[in-house]
């Protein structure tokens, strides 16, 4: 297996390089095209949207374990509609 894990691209020298160029790069082609681009701003908000969930639920655990072996959805101990608490 591996002892180390691997370094990711934008940490290395190359990548921080290149970060640093595309910025700068991303700097003038705004400057020269601002007009441009505050009216697309809207529709890069509304492109946010699904870009978020589908690079950002992997934080979820990849929605393991909410099945039993069986393929049926597990439930709470409680249940559904029962009230936490109360002694009848």
């Amino acid at each position: 297996m591996h002892d180390q894990p691997q370094t990711p691209w934008w940490r290395t020298r190359g990548g921080v390089a290149l970060l640093g160029f595309g910025l700068v790069a991303a700097f003038y082609v705004l400057r020269e095209h601002y007009e441009h681009a505050l009216g697309a701003l809207p529709y890069l908000l509304l492109l946010a949207c699904p870009l978020m969930h589908l690079f950002m639920h992997h934080g979820h655990g990849g929605h393991q374990g909410h099945h039993r072996a069986d393929g049926r959805a597990a439930q709470d101990a409680e249940g559904p509609g029962r009230v936490q608490g109360g002694a009848s």
